[in-house]
This record gives structure tokens, sequence and C-alpha cells, in this order.
């Protein structure tokens, strides 16, 4: 491999539109899952501030809310962790239709659904903020879920999820099939026949059933799919890896580096895996498109993420029976998340495929 060539490939690359599209919506995934709690509406922990008066509502809704300080107060936290874990509510978010203010109180009308309504009072006595700004105006872009969370800022934290087990399913992936790939397209024999078996049977094994027995081994949780996920998706590299050694572990560049002395792993790690690198990344990118799909289905059949975790499977889960109802966008807004971003990955492998094709 020259030093030209990977300039080469990378020019090749931004020169394929569909690469492109992909490469800047994974980047606006990427930096909306680093910012996710700057750009939320709701930056609460998982976006979970429940107010079931308005649940189920559409995209669009604006409803306006008394802020009724918490007691005991809840202390601002600093930017690192509002970054990772969010800011808790100093608030109570309470629906109003209108208010009045009299005599030393406040006087709410409380929404409870359309065209009923519950007078709520309270005092003002000894509150340093002005009442006027206790109330607030807020607009639901995409709607409020069954339970009145804002839908909107739940796709933003879900988009930490599926990158996250894209990520990892990918690492582990690749990081044992280049490992058992390696090992028996390097040496043959009864280490290729070994692993061969070994793959041949985890590969007869459907994805979702293989990933249900180590979920459920492993247990539910946040982590434990991550794993579960990643440890199945290794069959692929494996094989194209093993078949890329088979091809050139008797060329003369190998066959000079055991002449010179070599150790196997070095002539493996320095020599063989850098010219077998371009099909491992199309691969890895399609690895990473397959996670989070498989990572979406477990959450909709609730062995994956758990709730109150926002995950863009189990919000389809939660609100796919909107479909058929009034609401539908409520399940095809994380849908349509999915599909965008799987396609990305897609098309980023197609890209590397095209640029690392020495006849193109």
């Amino acid at each position: 491999m020259t030093g030209n060539e990977p300039t080469s490939a990378w020019r090749k690359l931004l020169h394929n539109k569909g690469a492109v599209i992909g490469i800047v919506i994974i980047v606006i995934a990427l930096l909306t899952a680093l910012l996710a709690y700057w750009l939320a509406p709701d930056s609460t922990p998982d976006a979970n501030r429940m107010m079931v008066e308005i649940g189920g509502r559409k995209p669009g809704f604006t409803q306006q809310f008394f802020l009724l300080p918490k007691e005991p107060a809840v202390a601002k936290v600093n930017w690192l962790d509002r970054t990772l874990h969010g800011q808790p509510d100093m608030h109570l978010f309470i629906p109003v239709s209108t208010y009045e203010i009299k005599d030393g109180q406040v006087i709410l009308q409380k929404y409870i659904d359309d065209g009923i309504t519950e007078p709520v009072t309270y005092s003002l006595a000894g509150w340093q903020q002005p009442v006027e700004q206790l109330f607030v105006s807020k607009t639901f872009l995409l709607g409020t879920d069954k339970y009145g969370r804002d839908i909107l800022s739940r796709l933003i934290i879900g988009v930490r999820v599926s990158l996250l087990v894209g990520g990892i399913a990918m690492l582990l992936s690749l990081s044992i099939g280049l490992l058992l790939g390696a090992l028996a397209g390097y040496y043959g024999g009864r280490w290729d026949n070994w692993i061969m078996w070994f793959i041949n049977v985890i590969w007869s094994i459907p994805t979702l059933l293989l990933v249900f027995a180590i979920t459920l081994l492993l247990g539910k949780g946040f982590w434990q799919v991550f794993i579960a996920v990643g440890l199945t998706m290794w069959v692929n590299v494996a094989r194209i890896v093993r078949g890329q050694l088979l091809a050139i572990r008797h060329l003369e560049y190998v066959e000079a580096a055991r002449v010179l002395g070599y150790k196997d792993l070095r002539i493996i790690v320095k020599h063989i895996l850098p010219n077998i690198i371009g099909p491992v990344l199309v691969v890895a990118a399609a690895n990473f498109a397959s996670a989070i799909v498989v990572e979406a289905g477990l959450s909709f059949l609730g062995v994956g993420v758990q709730p109150p975790q926002p995950s863009w499977g189990g919000m389809i889960k939660e609100n796919y029976n909107f479909i058929i109802t009034n609401n539908p966008m409520l399940a095809l807004a994380p849908g349509f998340a999915i599909m965008f971003l799987v396609l990305a990955f897609n098309l980023l492998g197609n890209g590397i495929r095209d640029a690392l094709d020495v006849r193109n």
C-alpha cells in the first residue's frame, strides 16, 4: 500500500454523494448525542417529565404552564453533569387554561382535558420571584406520548442509545471476528476446522434468538443489551477475514516476512491486516447499522433498554397503538429516526467499498 492510496481513497469517498450524505447524517447524530441535554426541550434525566393531562397530543400542540417551585429546592447541576445526565426539574409543571392574581394568591384553572379544568389556589406569601415569570408557554413540535412526555426530547436523548449500541457492537464484533478469522485463515488445518465449525454453529442460530439467550443470561439492562448484540455480530467479520487471509497468506511479501524471522503476530498485525482493512471497514459499517436495528427490535419486544430510559424501539412500542388512531407521528417519528441512521451507515459502507475498490 503506497502513501498516496489513503489520500486517493478519501478523495473518492468525498466524491461519492451517497457516502457524503451518510457522513453528514452520522456527524449530526454524533453532535446531537453529545449535546443531547442541551438541545432537548425537556432536559430532565431521560427526558422523563410526565404530565398525563396532556398525554397523546399531536405535533405542534401548545400549552401554558405554571411553574411551581419544588420543596425542598432542587440544586442546579454543573455543565458536565447536565451534559451527561441532564438537569432535574426545579419546578413542577402545572398545565393551566387561565389564571388570576388576587389578594396575595394566584388562582389557577388547572387544565385536565379539553373543556375540563379544576380550580387550584396557591398563596404568594414569601415568594421571591415575580409570579408572572412563573407562567410559560411550551410548544411540543412532535407532540407528547401517552404519559405527556415530549417526543422530540426523548427522540434526541434516544440517539445516544442507538449510537452506543452500534459502536460497542461494532468494536466487539471486530475484536472477536479479527482474532478468530485471522487464526483460521493464517494457520489453517485444525485451527481452521475448529473455528469454522464454531462459526457455522453460530451462523445457524437466528440472530434475535441468540440475542434473547444472551440477554436472558446477562439480564435486562443498558449495558447487557450492548454486549448481547455485539457477541452475535462477529461471524461476518470472521468469515471475511478468514477468506482474505487464505488468499494472501502465501504471497511474496508474507513469505519474505517469514524468511526474515518475523513472528506470526507481527506478520498478521503489521503486514496482512492493513491490506485487508477495506472489506473489514465495509462489514463494520454494516454491523453498526444492523446493531441499531437489532437493539430497536429488542426494545420493542421489552428485553432491550429498560424504561424510563428513552430508546427508539421502546418509543415505538409505547406508541404504536396511535398509528391507527388520530396521532400516528408518535410511533412514526422514532421509526423515521431509525431508518435515516441505518441508511446513513449503509451509504457510508457502500462509499467505503467503492473508494477502496482498485478497479475504479
